[in-house]
């Protein structure tokens, strides 16, 4: 399994991680981290989001619909 990822980042990117790592006193691979951890967190809650409304459109009947036709006897 290869560990590395080839990555190519526009020149503004580069200009504003060397920028925030010199005014934080921060390494530039740990802000690249720390904002995919939080991109990561961020896209998991938006599909956990939409997974819910999915399921709750496929069980938006009232007690009527969701029972009508069943035989329970």
């Amino acid at each position: 399994m290869e560990n590395s990822i080839k990555l190519e980042l526009k020149q503004t990117t580069v200009e504003n991680l060397r920028a925030f790592s010199d005014m934080l006193n921060r390494d530039i691979n740990t802000i690249l981290e720390e904002a995919l951890e939080q991109y990561f967190e961020n896209e998991q809650q938006k599909l956990m989001a939409n997974n819910e409304e999915d399921d709750n459109a496929m069980t938006n009947l009232d007690y009527d619909e969701f029972w009508d036709g069943l035989d329970l006897g």
